[in-house]
């Protein structure tokens, strides 16, 4: 079984490439084929998959197959997802209480 730290790292892997930031910014026009996106990108096929598998794993993005093309799009779902855990790890819960003297641990 995953931890959370592990699949939250996979959500952040997600957006820490300039690749698959094109690709999410291709796909917020709606589904597109694999064909589609390799278009308008400057990568390979094998690079494509590549991206495509971090995309999905991390539940931002959704694959269909239909024959023998993938056709992606944004899960919202997972864009929701994602949004609340960058919420939730950004959120202070707790402020320091000591006397400004002593260092908070």
């Amino acid at each position: 079984m995953e931890n959370h730290h592990v699949s939250n790292a996979k959500v952040f892997k997600a957006f820490c490439d300039e690749n698959r930031l094109q690709i999410l910014e291709l796909l917020q026009n709606g589904e597109k084929c694999a064909c589609i996106l390799l278009e308008n990108l400057k990568i390979s096929q094998p690079t494509l998959s590549h991206h495509m598998k971090i995309l999905c794993e991390s539940g931002i993005v959704a694959g269909r197959k239909d024959g023998k093309w993938t056709h992606y799009s944004i899960s919202a779902k997972g864009a929701e997802a994602a949004q609340l855990l960058l919420k939730k790890l950004t959120t202070v819960t707790s402020l320091c209480e000591c006397d400004g003297d002593a260092v908070c641990g």
